[in-house]
């Protein structure tokens, strides 16, 4: 890696825009965190879900992105911010929360497929983050274990369905927009 890291307590959005492209990391209220690169079946995952989801929202309001498509939802939007995230995929449905940099705010809905070396920060770190800036509704996808768990935020915490990849899953933010695990995991 040839970026200029440096050490120092808290990371902000300028450090991250002075990292070389080949730097693949985010951080999370200042903390640096690296991203593993995608296995095979998380590229396969992601693919089958981001195009089941942008074929949804065909002709309607909301956007879908999938990564490296940066999340700061700090609302001073500036390069002081301390959290700058790349979820897997994800939807906006407010269009004011995209800029050419990313999205500004909490997007409505988020996708993150588990690797071996970042599920801690899927599921604990990020759980935590994306349940405190109010996305809607968080998937956490297990390829080895073939199971989605849905949650979804009422009244600022998030409850909990786990589904396998025998299961129809639907959209509780996209209301009419249904995905059959089976056609999404690999055989």
């Amino acid at each position: 890696m040839t970026a200029a890291l440096k050490e120092q307590p808290v990371y902000t959005y300028a450090d991250v825009l002075e990292w070389e492209e080949d730097v693949h990391a985010e951080i999370i209220d200042g903390e640096f965190y690296m991203m593993a690169e995608p296995s095979t079946i998380h590229q396969i995952i992601s693919r089958e879900l981001f195009v089941r989801i942008y074929t949804f929202l065909k002709g309607k309001p909301c956007q879908a992105f999938y990564a490296p498509f940066g999340v700061r939802p700090d609302p001073k939007w500036d390069n002081s911010d301390t959290t700058s995230v790349q979820p897997d995929i994800l939807v906006i449905c407010d269009e004011s929360k995209i800029s050419e940099r990313g999205c500004h705010g909490a997007p409505d809905f988020i996708i993150e497929i588990l690797s071996p070396s970042t599920s801690h920060v899927d599921l604990e770190v990020k759980f935590e983050l994306y349940q405190r800036i109010g996305v809607r509704e968080y998937w956490i996808v297990d390829p080895k274990l073939r199971r989605v768990s849905v949650h979804l935020l009422t009244n600022g915490a998030y409850t909990t369905t786990t589904y396998h990849d025998t299961d129809t899953v639907g959209v509780s933010v996209l209301p009419g927009c249904t995905i059959n695990l089976k056609e999404v995991f690999p055989n």
